[in-house]
């Protein structure tokens, strides 16, 4: 997953670039899931980042393995820095060894967060 020129989530089977990077409990404030992660970034008054708590929610618990970890923005400033991150919501998906297989920016849809969990596990 990845953005789109509008912002939205663009096809999954295009790789972030970026996955050399790993994250563990430490960087996001929780577990990571045995299969996949997948890593929301959040700010407090973004509506987007509502509806896309519920997608990714609704995936985690569909495919067993995966956990949905929601990270405020603010809280995290460094580690929203650190990797880049310029608008919520931004979702990450994560190998079960916690490297960035995926990344899209604006609310993504199932779908694509389903196909885009064919990277990670």
């Amino acid at each position: 997953m990845r953005t789109d020129d509008r912002g939205g989530a663009a096809p999954p089977d295009e790789a972030d670039g970026g996955g050399a990077r790993r994250l563990g409990a430490a960087d996001l404030g929780a577990g990571l899931g045995e299969r996949a992660t997948l890593v929301q970034f959040s700010s407090a008054f973004c509506q987007p980042c509502r509806a896309t708590r519920r997608t990714l929610a609704e995936v985690a618990e569909m495919v067993e393995g995966v956990a949905h970890v929601e990270v405020d923005a603010e809280e995290r400033l460094a580690l929203v820095r650190e990797l880049g991150i310029v608008t919520t919501p931004t979702v990450l998906v994560l190998d079960a060894g916690g490297r960035i297989v995926r990344r899209a920016a604006g609310q993504p849809r199932k779908v694509d967060v389903i196909a885009a969990l064919g990277a990670a596990v």
